[in-house]
């Protein structure tokens, strides 16, 4: 398909710059397996899932991955020397315990070889080489241990706060919660998984009382969520690779949930993607660990969930386009549009709709 189809018009002041609060307060738009809209809030959603019923949700968490340092040069003497040149980078995949690929800014002012000096707030350096570099992207290795790095990331690393948010205001100690699902434990994110991002205590434990079971799977949301699909047709474009694990007992169990009737809701494009990749052609969920880059689109067949809660995303996007195979091109776009006319607040920190597999007439 022509990526051009799946564009719509979203003006810039619904692009919510903080979350809801409470975080369970936030909007929720319902859309039936036949396009029905119905405006909700995200406590609602106990509503829409019944005794045995299973959410899915993803419980990676978001490491400091955004790091501001100093480009140094080597001199013909062989001594390095600051050239003032400050660079910011986020780191999107580790490649070694202290190496890392990363997203360069700006990107023309770095070259393999250069040195870039990062600094703690007591102003202790720390310095990282860039191994290699094409376009915007570079290896850059710190030379460290896992744990060391792990421990720097603390000292010298920030929030990788989405740029949609991060190019209107400064990044600040609020994100540093705000950022984080309730269920985040397994650190390897360089992005959030953003439908997390609504759940508080108080609507898993309603959750919980009414025979809710929550699952638990892993996957690292890359930085390759943000990246814009270059291609004209969606046939040639490539998706990054994210690690994720679903583990043999949580496998079983949403079988057992399956085979038993009851719904799978999965929390996120994240924990469907994941879902979907442990998946056999059968439709039974297996075990899993590994890397995935499975691109869901139009036309897909879908094996394991029966709803989806996620978040409102950007034209054209990826993710745009998993939810328009989940729910329907057409109804997405007449759900988007219905959103934008109702102020519904858009992106990782905004609203959310809850969406139910579309007839396969819709």
């Amino acid at each position: 398909m022509q990526v051009e189809a799946f564009d719509f018009d979203l003006p810039d002041e619904l692009i919510a710059l903080r979350p809801a609060s409470p975080r369970d307060a936030a909007k929720l738009l319902h859309v039936s397996p036949d396009g029905h809209l119905t405006d909700k809030i995200i406590r609602d959603l106990t509503s829409y899932l019944s005794r045995g019923d299973v959410l899915v949700v993803n419980d990676t968490r978001v490491i400091p991955a955004k790091l501001t340092g100093t480009r140094l040069r080597e001199t013909n003497t062989g001594s390095l020397e600051n050239h003032g040149a400050q660079i910011e980078l986020n780191l999107i995949e580790r490649q070694g315990a202290g190496t890392w690929k990363c997203l360069l800014k700006p990107a023309k002012k770095v070259k393999a070889g250069d040195v870039i000096l990062f600094e703690n707030k007591d102003g202790d350096a720390f310095p990282a080489t860039v191994l290699e570099k094409e376009q915007g992207e570079a290896i850059i290795d710190f030379s460290l241990s896992l744990a060391k790095m792990d421990a720097l990331l603390g000292l010298i690393g920030s929030m990788p706060l989405p740029p949609y948010i991060a190019g209107k205001r400064t990044p600040d100690e609020k994100d540093n919660h705000d950022y984080q699902t309730l269920f985040a434990e397994h650190d390897g994110a360089v992005a959030a998984p953003t439908a997390g991002l609504h759940f508080t205590p108080h609507l898993q434990a309603e959750l919980e009382a009414k025979g809710v079971e929550i699952c638990r799977v892993t996957l690292h949301v890359g930085a390759g969520t943000f990246l814009p699909v270059k291609a004209e047709n969606t046939d040639n474009h490539k998706m990054h690779a994210e690690w994720g694990e679903v583990k043999p007992e949580v496998a079983e169990r949403l079988n057992n949930s399956k085979t038993g009737g009851h719904k799978i809701c999965c929390v996120g494009t994240t924990s469907l993607r994941l879902l979907e990749s442990a998946t056999s052609e059968n439709g039974v969920i297996e075990a899993f660990a590994d890397a995935t880059d499975i691109f869901i689109k139009p036309g897909y067949r879908f094996r394991t969930a029966d709803m989806l809660l996620t978040n409102f995303h950007l034209p054209k996007s990826t993710l745009f386009m998993l939810v328009s195979a989940f729910s329907g091109l057409n109804t997405m776009k007449k759900a988007y549009e219905y959103a934008v006319h109702n102020k519904y607040r858009f992106y990782s920190y905004g609203d959310a709709c809850l969406l139910e597999l579309a007839n396969k007439d819709n």
